[in-house]
């Protein structure tokens, strides 16, 4: 039944981002009409560097090596200590065609006493019973597209991207069962393991900023992409506010990425949310 609801979930994330494309396009091809033929030849860059905190969500399963059962735990129940992170995007665009890159890489763990929030063997924790547990989390995140302007007015543009994203990440376990652990078999009391998973998928999506105020210093940027490949479903969505000085940009989104992985994987689905505050440098 879960399956069939993030299917669903997924079809209609699909469908809504096809009537925003659909309408960008209809919108854009009304201002293209109005732009002058020709195009600058220069090229144009663009160097963002910026902090995104995310939360994190998910569910992995831990096998132990000799061990007899699956330790599950929900990644969101523990982790909230950022250890170290690497973000950065280069925008390169000559006329209207360009390239985007992005790269993110982030390092989280933490410790959590006495959760119940775990099972073993698909068996949730006795009532008297808890777990101590150490994760840590490492990820690289690198997404790559070519963009074509659709839209390039003072006041607005839009982009349609498409490209690919690859997710790398390896997630290592500590745990020790304590209390009355009842009918939990010995060697699963307490354990050590890791799991990785590397993916590719493909993605298409939108990009653009609203821009308002005196000299249109202020703008709202936003980006969507949805994709699939290794991953049954993935979509990231971006919004948030800037305002941009003579010399660089300074902007504050919400960010939000989410992962549907296949039925089987130790690592569940998966999702990141939250702030990120950036600096643009353009030339």
């Amino acid at each position: 039944m879960r399956r069939n609801i993030k299917s669903t979930t997924g079809k209609s994330i699909i469908s809504l981002f096809l009537a925003v494309l659909m309408m960008a396009f209809l919108l854009s091809t009304g201002a293209l009409a109005q732009q002058p033929a020709s195009e600058t030849d220069s090229w144009q860059f663009g160097v963002t560097i910026y902090g995104w905190f995310p939360d994190i969500s998910g569910e992995t399963s831990f096998t132990q090596p000799g061990g007899t059962n699956d330790f599950k735990i929900d990644i969101g129940d523990i982790l909230d200590n950022l250890e170290f992170t690497l973000m950065g995007t280069f925008d390169a665009r000559k006329g209207r065609w360009g390239i985007l890159t992005d790269l993110i890489y982030m390092d989280v763990g933490n410790s959590q006493t006495g959760t119940r929030e775990a099972t073993i063997g698909g068996i949730g924790l006795p009532v008297n019973a808890s777990a101590n547990v150490d994760l840590d989390l490492k990820s690289w995140i690198w997404t790559l597209t070519g963009y074509y302007r659709t839209l390039d007015q003072p006041g607005m543009t839009l982009d349609v991207v498409a490209g690919a994203r690859h997710l790398d990440i390896e997630q290592r376990v500590n745990w020790v069962v304590t209390g009355n652990v009842g009918s939990i078999p010995v060697p699963d009391r307490t354990g050590a393991a890791e799991v990785s998973l590397t993916i590719w998928d493909a993605l298409i999506g939108i990009r653009g900023r609203f821009a308002f105020g005196a000299q249109n210093s202020w703008f709202v940027p936003y980006y969507l992409d949805v994709g699939t490949g290794d991953s049954d479903f993935t979509w990231q969505g971006i919004a948030g506010l800037g305002y941009a000085f003579r010399w660089c940009e300074v902007v504050a989104i919400w960010r939000y990425l989410y992962y549907d992985l296949p039925s089987g994987k130790a690592i569940d689905d998966m999702n990141f949310s939250g702030p990120a505050i950036g600096v643009t440098f353009r030339w």
